[in-house]
């Protein structure tokens, strides 16, 4: 495993980031995996070197908080040994003030957090999304006293359009060291106006679906099949990416086969040799895919691979920032 600072801090990450996501309550998602299921996936990450784990509140509301709490635990010795990051926005229950990026949901949330995450800090606290009804100020505000409080060493942020970002950061008196943003090989608006940013801020970018919720591994095909769990049960999904990206799976599939590797490692490689970018996060319901995504760090790509790979993309209308 190779190992980076996320963006200007000292802090030393995986290369790869293992997204907890898929780990939760098979009842809210069907594809997701619960506790004993999940551990082997948490063994084999850090048995492979992996020390960076994301999670949210909002993940089957709190489930998959708990489940990451319980085996980072039982995986490492001691607390020092991995990077635990959560978020904070979504809906966690039926009050008008269960959401949001408000000075009174932020600071219950941290807590509650902390709580399943049975932790005393998280390294990274992150805004799930933007606020459109809290004044970025009280947000920033909030976010610098949980820091100054110890429950966060750092804080990031997810998508959001780059001049939010850019306000958030004028008024911050502790400023976001990260951005989860959605990027991948089918889908790169980011390259436009967020990266850049993310680049001269010294900001570390964290992409969300690196591999199109699948596409780029090849789980659905263009004549309309759905070939996993995940494919049938995923709407976000199905808003985020049209049939004509299948140029870019085909593309991706056709790198892969003339390097002699399954198309995951190839498209995990590609966000990998991109300028700015941290460390993919990677959702694994097959240890497969976890596999896939600790050897696409050793996927060399050619400047000939990286531009035979992008030469079919079709710009996109902005996506997954809701």
């Amino acid at each position: 495993m190779e190992y980076t600072r996320l963006g200007g801090t000292g802090l030393q990450v995986s290369r790869i980031c293992l997204g907890m996501m898929s780990y939760g309550d098979p009842a809210l998602r069907p594809w997701a995996l619960d506790e004993p299921a999940a551990e082997p996936f948490v063994r084999r990450a850090a048995e492979a070197g992996i020390n960076f784990f994301d999670t949210a509140d909002v993940y089957s509301v709190g489930v998959s908080e708990q489940i990451t709490g319980r085996l980072l635990a039982r995986t490492f010795s001691r607390r020092e040994e991995y990077v635990l990051a959560t978020k904070v926005n979504g809906e966690m229950g039926p009050g008008r003030n269960d959401r949001g990026l408000s000075r009174k949901h932020i600071l219950a949330g941290i807590d509650a957090s902390l709580r399943r995450l049975g932790t005393d800090y998280v390294d990274l606290y992150q805004i799930h999304r933007w606020d459109p009804d809290t004044p970025i100020e009280e947000t920033m505000d909030a976010l610098h006293d949980v820091v100054r409080a110890g429950k966060a060493r750092y804080i990031g942020a997810s998508s959001m359009f780059a001049w939010q970002f850019a306000k958030a950061q004028r008024v911050a008196k502790t400023p976001f060291v990260s951005m989860q943003n959605h990027y991948n090989l089918i889908y790169r608006e980011e390259e436009r106006e967020m990266i850049p940013q993310c680049l001269d801020m010294g900001v570390g970018c964290i992409p969300w679906s690196p591999l199109a919720r699948g596409w780029l591994a090849g789980n659905r095909t263009r004549d309309g099949q759905r070939l996993t769990t995940r494919a049938n049960n995923d709407a976000f999904g199905d808003s985020l990416y049209t049939d004509a990206d299948f140029d870019v799976v085909d593309r991706t599939a056709l790198v892969a086969k003339e390097k002699g590797v399954p198309p995951a490692q190839v498209a995990l490689a590609w966000l990998l040799h991109k300028p700015g970018v941290t460390a993919p996060i990677v959702g694994a319901t097959k240890l497969s895919h976890l596999e896939d995504a600790i050897a696409s760090v050793d996927v060399k790509l050619t400047d000939e691979d990286v531009a035979h790979l992008e030469e079919p993309y079709r710009p996109h209308a902005i996506a997954g920032h809701r």
